[in-house]
Formats: C-alpha cells, structure tokens, sequence
C-alpha cells in the first residue's frame, strides 16, 4: 500500500503533504442514506480528494439510519453521513450509549415536508394566494389545523412520516406543526413513541420509502431530505409544502460523524479526511454552483443516491417545485460551504439538544452550562480549523473562507429567518425553550399522558 501510495505521488502529485507513513489508518469504509446530502462523500471520492490524501475509502449505502449508527459503533465502519442528532443522542445514551463526536458539518437547508395531494386540496382554502394566483410561501401548518381537526371529528388519526426519532426532520416537523398551533407529541422514558398528547402521530419511515409510504396512504404527508420531497412532485402524488430553508434560514443539516476512540486513534487520518471533505464542499458551491450538474450526474448513479437526475436537479441546482409547474428559485436550498456550512458550530449541537428536550427525549432540565459541555464534547472545531489551516497552507483554500476567531457559537438567528418569528440563541438554551409555546420548559417532565410542572 506505501508503494503505490508514493508512485502515485511521484505520477500525480498528490496535494496532500502526509505520506503513507504518517497515516495511522489508509484503507476507510464509510457509510451513507441515498439522500442528495451525502454529496461531499460522493465528490471527495469522485474528485480524488481522498486519494490526494493518500486514502483509499470505500462508501457503502446503509438501510438506514440505525443500522448506520450501530456500524460506525461496531467498528464496521469508520465514519459516516450522520443525522446530527445521531452522534449527540448517542453521547448522552439516549436510544443507544457511544462517545461520536463531529469534525465537520455537510450541509445547510436541503429538506421538506410534503402532504398528499388529498390533504393539499384540503389545505389549499386556508393558504393566501399571490397575485399570480399561486400560494403564498412559507406555508404555515395552520392551514393544516382545520384538516386534522376534521380528521380527528371523523375518528381517524393524522398521520405524518419522518426518518428517525433523532433526525432534523423529526424536530422540524414538530417545529412547523407547533409554529402552527399543532401538538406533535411528547416523548418519555416509559413512551418512546413520541405520541403522547399528539394532534398529528409522526412515526419513523426511511428516506426512500417515503414517497410510496405516502402513495399507500399509511402517511397523510413526512418531512425528509431529497431528493424524495420532489420524487412525490414528479409522481403526481403530492406536494412539498415548506422547506427548512423557508422554516429557518440556513439551518444545519447532516454531519460526518466518527467514533471519539477513532479521532483519539488516528488523527491524522482524521485531519486528512476532513480536509479531503472540505475540498469536495468548496467544488459544490464555487462559482456559484456551477459544479451542480456535475454533480447531479454523479449522484444519480445507483451506488449513491440512484434517483432520476432530473429529479435531484429539480432542487440542486437553485430550484424547488412545489406544486406540479410551480416551480421557484431557492438557490440556498442546498449549501455545501457557503456561511461557514461545514465548520461544526457549537450552536448547532445546543439547538438540537433544546428540542430532544422540548419533546421529552430529554426528560429533565438541563443548565445552559450542560448543554455547552454536551456540544463541546461532541462538535469538534479545533480537528475542522487543523485541516482548513493544512489547505490554505498548501494553497488549496483562501484563509477568508474560515472562521478562525469562532468561540464556536454563531450569532442569535434573528426573528425574521425563523417561521414562528422566535429568535434562537445558542448561548442561552432555557431562555430559548421558555420562548416557544409549545413544548416543555422548565422543571416540566412528561408523567403518563400528560405534561406535570
């Protein structure tokens, strides 16, 4: 393995200044969900940016997220496309109990949430319309409201779809529905579901089975990443409604999650496997996207997401259609590097932690000091800024593109780029959940039914 590793430095000039020796580990497996958002896996691969680090990585489509997690877990592979409420959730033992920390973050925006063409001809009465006749966006799940009440009159119960009780989309469906008056369910030691006290039931479907779940008519509607929320546009089945663009600007999405015992173990694997993902982050979005098709091609190949290209370039290439024809400019619906997109942000981790314990899955208060200490553990910055200084020292990245003074938390997400119109601070997650309306806050704790304190 060192031999070709050094002809091929010798006939291809590798960028990468780390030899065979230096790399504690050069054969890597890493694992995936078919979601446009495992790009920066696909490109580094398909770039050579791995091998230009002297890494020889293979990347596996896993089931789903579960499955995922237990691999990284068990060693069977050695990193991973992660929800980022996986690594977070397993460090502080809620489903399953392992130390995964983050050196990097894939993306920002890149979901939706989708209802079926039914409940759309229902919802549509209570949604203002623009000039043009067409909806007005962001969509509020008030319109929703009346169409789950009367199905709640005729005894049926609302069901949505999302892909993991940790994901993104778990807690930006809860976020929309509750923006909307709705209760999305608690979750409690003894309930897992997360249905305790719910107008609308979410249960967990895997990414690619969501259109046909929704054309089965086992779900009424799901939030999910792409490119299924345009799969369920392009089969005439229904109708994204809002993405978490609409729902909050630039919000963070996936991370590459590591074991901790992995970084500890080989660091400068690790160093090496963040810089090549870094590189394959800036080719998605320099020159203003001007990589995207490129890269829809690639991802359309059945070992990553296997979708229709012109599906996943209906929103990867500044584009989403809503409503079959009405299809608008969202050029930020995927970012990749953009906004600081790939630097693991403290604030990130602490916003996903406010709503496990908003929702119960989390049972008892925390101190703002807690959730601090819990991000720290698990986002780590210092291996992401290690690597980013290696490529602006190698020429390969601009030293203005980071954000090397962070303490880690971004600036509070003002009122205006947040649906409900309720400002987010990272530095102060109680205030925060004491803002939101619906959802525990305080010493509130889940008993039985109902919401005690």
């Amino acid at each position: 393995m060192q031999k070709l590793l050094l002809a091929l430095s010798a006939s291809t000039a590798l960028a990468g200044p780390l030899l065979a020796q230096d790399l504690e580990k050069d054969e890597l497996t890493f694992g995936f969900i078919k979601l446009t958002d495992m790009a920066p896996l696909a490109v580094a691969y398909e770039q050579g940016y791995f091998l230009d680090e002297g890494l020889f990585v293979t990347l596996e489509a896993q089931a789903n997220w579960k499955v995922l997690l237990d691999g990284v877990i068990g060693g069977q592979l050695d990193g991973a496309h992660m929800l980022a409420g996986q690594p977070l959730a397993a460090t502080i033992g809620y489903g399953t109990q392992a130390h995964i920390i983050t050196p990097f973050s894939m993306d920002l925006n890149g979901n939706g949430i989708t209802v079926s063409n039914e409940i759309w001809d229902q919802m549509k009465p209570n949604i203002p319309t623009n000039a043009d006749g067409l909806p007005q966006h962001p969509i509020s799940a008030s319109a929703l409201a009346p169409v789950v009440e009367k199905y709640r009159a005729e005894g049926k119960p609302f069901n949505m779809g999302m892909v993991f009780p940790v994901s993104t989309h778990n807690y930006e469906l809860r976020y929309w529905l509750a923006a909307g008056g709705l209760e999305p369910g608690y979750y409690s030691p003894e309930n897992v579901s997360g249905q305790i006290g719910a107008d609308v039931l979410l249960s967990v479907t895997p990414p690619p089975q969501m259109p046909a779940t929704l054309e089965a008519g086992t779900i009424y509607g799901y939030c999910v990443g792409e490119p299924w929320n345009q799969a369920a546009v392009f089969k005439g089945i229904g109708v994204p409604v809002i993405t978490d663009y609409e729902l909050w600007k630039n919000n963070p999405e996936k991370v590459f999650g590591i074991s901790a015992s992995f970084a500890e173990e080989n660091p400068n694997t690790t160093k090496a496997v963040v810089k090549a993902l870094i590189r394959a982050a800036m080719w998605l979005d320099e020159n203003d996207n001007a990589n995207r098709m490129e890269a829809v091609e690639m991802l359309s190949k059945p070992e990553y997401v296997g979708a229709d290209a012109e599906v996943i370039a209906n929103s990867m290439t500044g584009t989403f259609e809503y409503e079959k024809g009405d299809k608008r400019a969202v050029p930020d619906f995927n970012v990749f590097f953009r906004y600081n997109a790939t630097y693991p942000f403290y604030s990130d981790a602490v916003w996903y932690l406010t709503q496990m314990r908003r929702w119960g899955q989390i049972p008892e208060a925390k101190s703002d000091e807690w959730y601090d200490e819990i991000a720290q553990s698990v986002y780590k910055p210092a291996i992401y800024l290690d690597a980013a200084r290696a490529l602006v020292d190698e020429g390969l990245a601009n030293e203005a593109d980071f954000p090397w003074d962070s303490d880690g938390y971004k600036d509070a997400t003002p009122a205006a780029d947040i649906i409900d119109g309720i400002p987010y601070d990272g530095k102060t997650p109680n205030a925060y959940l004491e803002s939101l309306p619906i959802g525990l806050k305080g010493d509130q704790t889940v008993v039985g039914t109902e919401v005690k304190g």
